[in-house]
């Protein structure tokens, strides 16, 4: 007799950068629903607010809108505002691999209607800031987490291709999910590792689409030129949306389907 395969689908988007990021979310969000019929939406925000960190406006613009779950990076704590409410919302989580007694939670179980999905994120120590070990605090928070749901996702927010790599391969067959952040690059690697985790080495980004990584182009290429110091604005430029799709068997907690999501002002097509 075949065994009754439960699903969830659950759509991942890649870091929103400033106000241009945030109107693509708004926009594409029923178009998103539409086409993906997502039970959990999830969303990087560590840059939403003018490209530095998040505020508590921003954050509950992002949850009316639909999202389900906000992870950050290593822009956390760019907008101080974030220390009045981060130890309050349940649903945003900050790299739990940062020093004990760090404000915020690294990872929490987010709900919608009688799905849950786990959700971890991470800060790696290749070309960032230190931090504790993502690879041991992966092991304790997963294993953790197992005990009270098998569907996991990890946002794995870090510099190298080999240490986000390294990652998906450790968590395989642990985590349902194992994506990259940060550098606002969607990567061509999206696949189902063998033992069932859906892996991708960077998610990309949402925001503008003509800047550099989302900021003006002018004034990095200043920077680059000159190697003077300079103020980094976020661009203003046509939108493109980036992410990832995934299907996970609930039974098993191994994902079945894995596609990247990439929509650009020019060629979206409003329902």
């Amino acid at each position: 007799m075949l065994r009754k395969v439960d699903h969830m689908k659950v759509v991942f988007i890649g870091d929103i950068v400033g106000q241009v990021g945030r109107d693509a979310v708004k926009r594409l969000l029923p178009w998103l629903r539409d086409r993906y019929q997502p039970h959990i939406i999830i969303a990087n925000g560590e840059n939403a607010a003018g490209g530095r960190g998040i505020n508590a406006a921003i954050t509950r613009e992002l949850f009316e809108a639909g999202v389900h779950g906000i992870t950050m990076g290593n822009h956390t704590w760019d907008n101080r505002e974030i220390f009045e409410f981060i130890d309050d919302e349940a649903r945003m989580i900050r790299p739990a691999n940062l020093p004990q007694g760090t404000p915020g939670r690294g990872y929490t179980i987010v709900k919608n209607g009688n799905k849950e999905l786990g959700i971890v994120n991470l800060i790696g120590r290749t070309f960032l800031p230190p931090s504790d070990c993502p690879f041991r605090k992966a092991d304790e928070i997963v294993d953790e987490l197992r005990r009270k749901t098998k569907c996991i996702l990890v946002d794995f927010h870090a510099e190298a291709t080999s240490e986000k790599i390294a990652m998906g391969w450790h968590l395989d067959g642990r985590a349902s999910v194992v994506l990259g952040t940060h550098t606002h690059v969607q990567t061509n690697d999206d696949r189902i590792l063998p033992e069932g985790t859906a892996y991708v080495t960077d998610a990309g980004m949402t925001g503008p689409r003509d800047g550099v990584l989302g900021m003006e182009r002018e004034s990095v290429l200043r920077k680059f030129i000159t190697g003077m110091p300079t103020r980094f604005q976020v661009a203003e430029t046509k939108w493109h949306l980036n992410g990832l799709f995934v299907d996970i068997d609930e039974a098993t907690g191994k994902a079945v389907n894995v596609r990247t999501i990439r929509v650009d002002e020019d060629s979206w097509i409003p329902a």
